[in-house]
């Protein structure tokens, strides 16, 4: 009797093991499970940990609620200015109900993957090409927006929607620099003329000045002069008054030296001494009233 007791017993006991091994589940801590018995949402949403299920009734499914990286795939529209682009993106979001997400949509993944299409889709036809490559913040808010609608009722909440890259053809890429050379050109030619307005006013400020002293053009030129001779491998050249040299070449000739405020009297050219015919004397006893043969000039 004690030997079938024992026996029962162990029968109990392994039967007992069996279930539990067949029985216990364990959540994750990033997870969460749900559990339909008999095709029916039973109890609420089982925590981490070890948790028990009744085998062959129960039927236990575990929600990932950490963030998902989904990319979106490239999709190609026409802006509203009428340029053909082609834009990529990326969805950050994840899962706050577990039993919504398990219950409410099929495949909560797939579904999030195909909004996010439509919506880019639908963003890119509402926006200009400007606001793709400039403002992009505004349109990640509104993407994120279209796509956590209808998500909210999925148990999924959109975390950040972000425009990766966006594709132009090659035509307007080589348009959009030309347009972009032409305006730092523009700018380029405004800044040079503003300078120039400005050395103007400050040039004929200076000639103002120095008309008013004329020893300050002097100094001018004694400065450009510094300035250019300090180059060696330039050649300066500087008007030397006429005056002074005949000056310097008369005080050579008379070998006195001549004082500053002397000066220097013009060399005049030598003229051609002319022939001076002399009367005839009345008294002559032949040939009278001929004339004497004239001398030749002589040169000075």
């Amino acid at each position: 009797m004690l030997q079938e007791l024992l026996g029962a017993a162990a029968a109990v006991a392994a039967a007992g093991a069996v279930y539990l091994v067949a029985a216990a589940r364990v959540v994750k801590q990033y997870e969460r499970g749900v559990v339909l018995r008999l095709g029916r949402l039973h109890g609420d949403v089982r925590p981490p940990g070890l948790t028990l299920v009744v085998p062959a009734v129960d039927r236990l499914r575990k929600v990932n609620l950490q963030i998902v990286t989904m990319p979106v795939p490239g999709q190609e529209g026409i802006t509203r200015d009428n340029v053909t682009v082609r834009v990529d993106a990326v969805v950050y979001f994840r899962v706050v109900d577990a039993a919504a997400a398990i219950i409410n949509v099929e495949d909560y993944r797939f579904a999030v993957s195909q909004m996010a299409q439509t919506s880019l889709r639908s963003i890119i036809g509402k926006s200009e090409l400007d606001d793709l490559l400039s403002n992009r913040e505004k349109l990640n808010e509104g993407l994120e927006l279209m796509i956590d609608s209808p998500a909210v009722g999925w148990g999924v909440q959109i975390d950040r929607v972000e425009i990766k890259d966006v594709s132009l053809p090659d035509t307007m890429k080589r348009s959009m620099a030309r347009q972009a050379e032409a305006d730092r050109e523009r700018r380029a030619r405004i800044i040079n003329a503003d300078a120039e307005l400005q050395a103007s006013k400050k040039l004929a400020e200076a000639a103002k000045e120095m008309s008013e002293q004329p020893a300050a053009l002097q100094l001018r030129l004694l400065q450009t002069v510094v300035a250019v001779a300090a180059e060696k491998n330039s050649t300066l050249v500087l008007p030397f008054p006429v005056e002074l040299l005949r000056f310097l070449e008369k005080a050579q000739q008379t070998g006195q030296p001549l004082q500053p405020n002397q000066q220097a009297q013009p060399l005049q050219p030598a003229r051609p001494a002319q022939a001076v015919q002399q009367p005839l004397p009345t008294d002559a006893p032949d040939g009278a009233g001929q004339p004497l043969p004239q001398q030749p000039p002589q040169e000075a």
